[in-house]
């Protein structure tokens, strides 16, 4: 018999803020919006968290780990830069798909992150880019791409798979893993006819 893991209010109130930041935007729900949706006063949330700004930080700051966990397999691969850059894309899309509001939030709403929280995030964010252009830096000095802008390569790979979220269907016929696999080779190879 399967096991019910009751949830706790916090973890309610995020799952609860996620799904609206996602549909209504950050700025446009109040916490009378979300104490509506989850049936209490909106009073009543400020004992589980201090403000609206604390759920938008945790679900961006744990995106964000979840990006930087993901790594541990990319940078297991010791073969070519075209098979890392296959597995770091790959993983892109696995964690964009485990929970596609949190993604949405994530790539939407960070704007609203306050400082010193704000600065945090852009840092993290330019390490994790830093990551695929030292892929692609690594592939153009071994010969095996081509010589490219490193920038521009990897904001039109990063941008190609972030948009997954908007289309993702858990229940679709291809796994996030087959997705990530299918846009790798479609970017590192193109349209052409090999």
């Amino acid at each position: 018999m399967e096991t019910l893991v009751k949830k706790s209010r916090k973890q309610q109130i995020e799952e609860k803020a996620t799904q609206l930041f996602q549909e209504r935007g950050y700025s446009a729900t109040s916490m009378r919006d979300l104490a509506q949706v989850l049936g209490i006063e909106a009073a009543s949330l400020y004992s589980h968290i201090k403000s609206k700004e604390e759920i938008l930080q945790k679900i961006c700051f744990r995106m964000a780990g979840e990006f930087f966990n993901s790594w541990a397999d990319v940078e297991k691969e010791n073969g070519s830069m075209t098979a890392k850059m296959s597995k770091a894309m790959i993983a892109h899309v696995k964690v964009i798909t485990q929970n596609t509001a949190s993604s949405a939030v994530f790539f939407n709403e960070w704007r609203h992150l306050s400082e010193p929280f704000l600065t945090e995030f852009l840092s993290m964010r330019e390490d994790y880019e830093g990551r695929f252009m030292q892929i692609i830096d690594d592939g153009v000095n071994s010969g095996e791409f081509k010589l490219v802008d490193q920038k521009f390569m990897m904001l039109t790979i990063l941008s190609s798979l972030n948009w997954t979220h908007n289309w993702y269907n858990p229940s679709g016929t291809l796994s996030s893993e087959e997705i990530g696999d299918r846009l790798a080779n479609l970017l590192l190879n193109g349209l052409k006819n090999q």
